[in-house]
């Protein structure tokens, strides 16, 4: 009865989008014109066919239960990308790829979250379903409306200004070019996006959330950009979100950028990324260069895989936005000091991203050159050798360090072997970290093993936005010494590959359970009792956005071990009967020993006593 309750309560709390497991059933915010409702996508994910999604872009042969071919997203000869109908889930033996249609979307046609989510609903034939945020409302739609007729006026105004026109063409840039990057001109004058466009208060409301004027301390407004060269910011649907200002003359700041909107995010979002997509239909690497103006400088010679910041340093968000679409990124500076000073900052801040699978290089440009006057005085010829002659991170990062000690000393050996330590710790464990170690061990003259044992021992630096994961995340393995998984972590994994082994589990045995990972396991049992017949890949979906999601989907991915007699659901069973006895003995154990002390109210008497009732211990 209390189990039933209990239930019921879980139910009611999905249907008003409020669940404990991660609030997986909220609405989710992922489109401008509303809300797509969560549990739509977990729906549409259960319902896809993930074998015809990957099966219209990949050629797949039947391979038993699954499917197998050619891995789309590295090279290989021999096969080892399989696509399992049952699971709704594809996964890759080689780079590790995997996730379910709508993650095959995003990786293969290079779509955002809300395109993958829209393309599968249009390929299943039913709509998209909005609903209307809590928050006082603000039209988004009217918003890109208005950015974009901005655009517009900019676009026509370059036409009338000749010289705006004149230092495009004197920088090589033509006028195809010019329509293409949407490039425009605002006009000298303090109102003249104001006039034009700020005709009610709610049409200035909508210029000043669009960051395209500025209000004063007196409440009167004026324009944000003035007698500049403008560069309209797209989205990867195309949508202007913002804009960047260059000066034509001497005038500071030689750059201006649009402010944060509701729009436009700087640690997100990429000039050029959008312009590259539509040039290219496969793109296998990708520039990051500092400034507009070598985007659209190098796109005019041919090179169109090239992509700026916007005012700030690259992100975690930016790398991997960029590793979505291909797996060799260049970072391109000038040669001289600050240039430097920025492909280091660049280095550090990409080392989370660093794995096997994906190449991150350094092009240094001659001092005073920028990658827009390089490749005009060198042409695409003489750019792409200095690609091809690109530092790889490993080479930069040993030369800038050996650069700061002496290497014909024990100690500045040993000085470099501290400075990288840091560094090095704070690449994700695998097959690059080891290779860059054993690099680095040579340089000073140390065996690799001593010096990995030594990066171990270093807990990398922790930014603001890094987490300590929860305890709920990732049960640990325990017991024996040749690392058998725990109950929990068994439990979760067996739940994972077989959702439907959990419908009819007593969830109320967990109660006592207090293991490392148990929350979750409760979670994910709560979360198919309230929904049956789930997926795995729509189990992973309601933990997409959530902490869990990745532990998830790396067990989702490994072997499970299946005998012809293999009972998922009992087996599953006999986990949570074993959590539930291991729980009652520590509790015994924990008020025996309360009884030892004396310290054992009356209460807790009469619990002992119940417990230890028909389990041969002496309460």
């Amino acid at each position: 009865m209390l189990r039933d309750t209990r239930r019921g309560r879980i139910i009611q709390k999905i249907k008003r989008g409020r669940t404990n497991p991660g609030q997986a059933a909220k609405p989710l915010e992922t489109g401008m014109s509303g809300l797509i409702p969560k549990q739509f996508i977990v729906d549409l994910i259960d319902r896809a066919d993930v074998v015809e999604i990957v099966g219209r872009r990949v050629q797949l042969k039947k391979a038993g239960r699954e499917f197998k071919a050619c891995c789309p997203f590295h090279d290989e000869k021999t096969p080892s990308f399989t696509v399992s109908p049952a699971k709704g889930f594809y996964h890759c033996f080689g780079c590790g790829a995997h996730g379910n249609a709508l993650d095959f979307l995003m990786e293969y046609d290079h779509m955002e979250f809300v395109e993958a989510v829209e393309s599968l609903a249009q390929t299943m034939g039913v709509e998209v379903p909005r609903e209307e945020s809590q928050r006082p409302a603000r039209s988004y739609d009217a918003l890109f409306e208005l950015v974009g007729r901005v655009s517009g006026y900019f676009q026509a105004e370059l036409k009338s200004h000749a010289a705006a026109v004149d230092y495009l063409k004197a920088r090589g840039i033509d006028g195809a070019t010019a329509k293409r990057f949407g490039l425009g001109f605002a006009p000298a004058g303090w109102s003249n996006v104001l006039d034009k466009f700020g005709t009610s208060r709610e049409a200035i409301d909508r210029l000043l959330a669009a960051g395209l004027i500025i209000r004063k301390d007196n409440g009167k407004h004026y324009d944000r950009f003035r007698e500049r060269l403008m560069f309209p910011i797209r989205d990867s649907r195309g949508r202007t979100i913002g804009f960047g200002g260059r000066v034509l003359g001497k005038e500071e700041p030689k750059y201006l950028n649009s402010p944060e909107t509701v729009l436009f995010h700087k640690g997100r979002e990429l000039y050029g990324l959008y312009e590259a997509r539509q040039a290219l239909r496969s793109i296998d690497r990708l520039i990051i260069v500092e400034g507009y103006m070598d985007v659209v400088g190098l796109a005019r010679h041919g090179i169109d895989f090239a992509t700026a910041t916007l005012g700030t340093a690259t992100t975690d968000e930016h790398l991997n936005r960029l590793f979505r679409m291909c797996d060799e990124v260049f970072f391109c500076f000038d040669g001289d000091r600050a240039g430097r000073a920025a492909a280091w900052k660049a280095l550090e801040n990409a080392l989370p991203q660093v794995r096997e699978g994906r190449q991150i290089r350094f092009v240094f440009l001659p001092e005073g050159e920028d990658p827009d006057s390089f490749v005009q005085t060198n042409g695409p010829d003489g750019f792409m050798t200095a690609l091809e002659h690109a530092l790889p991170l490993s080479d930069f990062l040993i030369e800038e360090l050996s650069s700061q000690v002496d290497m014909d000393s024990v100690d500045g050996r040993a000085r470099l072997a501290e400075l990288a330590k840091p560094l090095i710790a704070r690449i994700p464990p695998g097959v690059y970290r080891e290779l860059l170690t054993g690099q680095l061990a040579e340089s000073v003259g140390l065996a690799a093993e001593k010096l990995d044992a030594m990066i171990g021992t270093v807990k990398p630096a922790r930014t603001g936005r890094e987490r300590t994961p929860a305890t709920r995340l990732r049960p640990r393995a325990t017991g024996s010494a040749g690392g058998k998984p725990s109950i929990v972590r068994r439990a979760i994994t067996l739940i994972v590959h077989h959702p439907q082994a959990a419908e009819q589990v007593d969830i109320e045995k967990l109660a006592g359970v207090s293991k490392p990972g148990s929350e979750l396991l409760h979670d994910l049992i709560e979360t198919i009792q309230s929904e049956p017949n789930m997926s795995t890949a729509g189990l992973l979906e309601r933990f997409r956005n959530d902490e869990e999601g990745q532990h998830l989907g790396k067990l989702a991915v490994a072997e499970l071990p299946e005998t012809e007699d293999f009972d998922a659901a009992a087996e599953l069973a006999d986990c949570v009967t074993q959590l539930a006895l291991a729980a009652r003995r520590e509790k015994i154990d924990f008020l025996i020993e309360k009884q030892r002390l004396g310290e054992l109210l009356a209460a807790e008497r009469d619990e002992l006593r119940e417990l230890t009732r028909g389990s041969g211990t002496d309460g």
